[in-house]
Formats: C-alpha cells, structure tokens, sequence
C-alpha cells in the first residue's frame, strides 16, 4: 500500500511537467510562436530544430500526461526522462553548476546566469527516471 501511494506520487509529477511545460512550448510551437524554443534547440546543435522542438515538448506533454495516467508508463517516462537530461546537462548545465559549486571551476556570473536554472529538470529527471525503473 505505502509502495502505491508512493508510485502514485511520483508519477504525478507527470502533471507539473506536462502542465507547467510542455503545454506552453505545445501552444506556442503550434500557433508559430515557438521561434524562441527552436533558436534555444537549435543552439544546442540539434539537427532540424523545429522537429526536435517538437519532440521535446510533446515529450514534456505527452509524456508527462501519460505516466501520471498510467499510459504506457515507461515508455513516456523515458521519453520524458531523456528530454530533462537534455534540459538538465545540455541548456542548463548542470555539470558545470556541480563543478562551480565545488570551486573545480570559476565562470563569471554572466555566464553562470545564461546557464539558467537545472534544479526543475534534473528533479523531473530522477523523477521519470524512478518510474522507467520501478
């Protein structure tokens, strides 16, 4: 009962993720809003940007609506864990944060802000990640 109750938890962070990202990056891809999301995907070196823009947030939507559903759990759970190691490692450099914070490496705060923030992504991440392994 405890181990349900606690899945059950864990997997409702698929609404937050879906709710509180990719529904927005869904929206405004699709009413050609999304040029700022393509650019940011495209920075990061991915080939045909708006297709992976695409996946990335219909990973964060769907993905995320489907294991809190229960929907084919691990599938979506992986497809959104692998999308929040992108946002956690590529965007938001997580990594270099982790190294900066241990005084291994010393960026000027400039770029430490354009690294943005990879908390949410690498909890969302571990997140999936649990549900892929339970």
């Amino acid at each position: 009962m405890k181990k349900d109750i606690a899945l059950l938890l864990v997997r409702l962070t698929g609404i937050g993720l879906a709710v509180g990202h990719g529904w927005g990056k869904v929206l405004a891809l699709a009413t050609g809003g999304g040029d700022r999301f393509i650019g940011g995907v495209e920075a990061l070196g991915f080939p045909l940007p708006a297709l992976f823009a695409w996946a990335a947030a219909l990973a964060e939507l769907g993905g995320g609506l489907a294991v809190a559903l229960g929907i084919g759990t691990r599938v979506a759970a992986a497809s959104a864990a692998f999308t929040m190691f992108v946002a956690a490692f590529l965007r938001h450099k997580f990594h270099l944060h982790f190294l900066a914070s241990i005084g291994l490496m010393q960026p000027s705060p400039e770029v430490v802000k354009s690294w943005g923030n990879p908390e949410m992504a690498l909890l969302y991440l571990l997140c999936f990640l649990s549900v892929v392994l339970m």
